[in-house]
């Protein structure tokens, strides 16, 4: 029999879990890994907060709660292993008013429900752990935690080329085919290269790359950009760890917050802002095309009928640093403009169905020759090696049948 070749689409962190559960289950198989960047996790992975989340959000048995509990405990073993630095530090969660207190509860009957551990603490508990924050009301979240989510990347990559694997940097997917006994992908670099699966892990393009393998996802992928300011080293000791608002649950972001990262100092944000680019980091970086597919999306101008006065909200703060300001002094009333510095800013790929609403679970789609990661937003990073898990299943049977 003659050796199985899988293709991989996308260095970030899914892409590498996924091609590493697959190394440990099929050790024969040949793995490609193509990455369009120079190095691994440039895009989401690489400019996300560096949380461990504790699952404490998600719906009881959706998928995502089910690969974060499970992720984590993954993720946290694998660092363990391989030297990866990370630390379980804690989170609050703060109801900073009486019309937040029912939120509150949603969220910690949810965490109870996913086996989190968590508890409600007084404002006087709430003091000794985050001196500097307002609040009437918190739940501590002690299993949370904080890692170098591109170190841990980096530790995958090496796995995979010592066991035999290709990382293709600066090979960008151009045309996938589809043909009976697999596909063919063509790029930038090399003439097309003939594979027997291939599992899209493209991110910010994984409904773009499906599509050009002949599949046709049910939602789209629409660019938020979220943007952060970090605090000034000599106010770093106004966030001791993770410090969070009740968010709102009809809106697919967890709102403005603090976060002590693992490698030094506290990022603060993001908001949620469209990008006029799939890779927008900035408002200057516009793709004509791109931005006039979101806005002509039909679920997206549903989406943007109801959230309107939230999507200006964030669009104020986008543009505006002291109404940036304004929003994070809700949690911690010291703070004031000449304390944050602008961060490097991130970009989400969050789905949207036709009916307008924010996809809510991971989205994880497959046809005969290959598998598609349409949806995988946070909390993805903490659950990458169980998403991983997953996919391997869904590749199994094709890969023994």
């Amino acid at each position: 029999m003659s050796q199985i070749r899988i293709g991989i689409v996308g260095g970030g962190i899914v892409g590498l879990s996924v091609a590493y559960k697959i190394s440990l289950r099929f050790p024969q198989a040949k793995i490609i890994l193509f990455e369009k960047e120079a190095k691994l996790a440039e895009h989401q992975t690489g400019r996300n907060s560096g949380v461990i989340h504790s699952g404490i959000y998600y719906k009881p048995g959706s998928m995502k709660a089910l690969t974060c509990r499970d992720g984590k405990a993954q993720l946290e073993a694998f660092c363990d292993e391989h030297g990866v630095h990370w630390e379980r530090c804690g989170k609050v969660v703060v109801a900073l008013n009486e019309a937040e207190l029912p939120a509150l509860d949603r969220i910690y009957e949810r965490g109870q429900q996913n086996g989190v551990e968590c508890r409600y603490i007084t404002v006087e508990e709430l003091k000794e752990l985050e001196p500097h924050v307002a609040g009437i009301k918190a739940l501590h979240v002690p299993e949370t935690g904080i890692v170098d989510y591109v170190g841990f990347c980096n530790k995958l990559g090496e796995l995979l080329e010592a066991r035999g694997h290709e990382i293709r940097l600066n090979s960008k997917i151009i045309n996938i085919i589809k043909t009976t006994d697999g596909v063919t992908i063509g790029t930038e670099d090399k003439n097309g290269e003939h594979l027997d699966f291939l599992v899209n892990c493209a991110g910010l393009y994984s409904d773009k790359v499906a599509q050009m393998a002949g599949f046709k996802p049910s939602i789209k992928i629409i660019p938020f950009r979220g943007e952060y300011y970090e605090l000034k080293e000599d106010v770093h000791h106004l966030c001791k760890n993770l410090i969070y608002p009740v968010p709102d649950p009809a809106f697919p972001f967890l709102g403005v917050h603090f976060t002590r990262m693992v490698m030094g100092g506290v990022e603060c944000g993001p908001n949620a802002v469209l990008a006029f680019a799939r890779e927008g980091y900035t408002n200057r970086q516009v793709k004509p095309g791109e931005l006039f597919e979101s806005l002509t999306y039909g679920g997206f101008i549903k989406l943007a009928s109801k959230f309107w006065k939230t999507g200006a909200g964030e669009m104020h703060r986008s543009f505006s640093k002291k109404a940036f300001v304004k929003a994070l002094s809700r949690l911690i009333p010291e703070i004031k403009e000449e304390h944050l510095v602008a961060a490097p800013a991130g970009v989400r790929a969050q789905a949207i169905s036709p009916q307008g609403s924010p996809v809510d679970d991971f989205v994880i789609e497959h046809d005969d020759r290959a598998v598609h990661v349409i949806n995988a937003v946070s909390p993805a990073a903490t659950a990458c090696l169980a998403i991983a898990d997953h996919i391997v299943t869904v590749l199994e049977p094709k890969l023994v049948g």
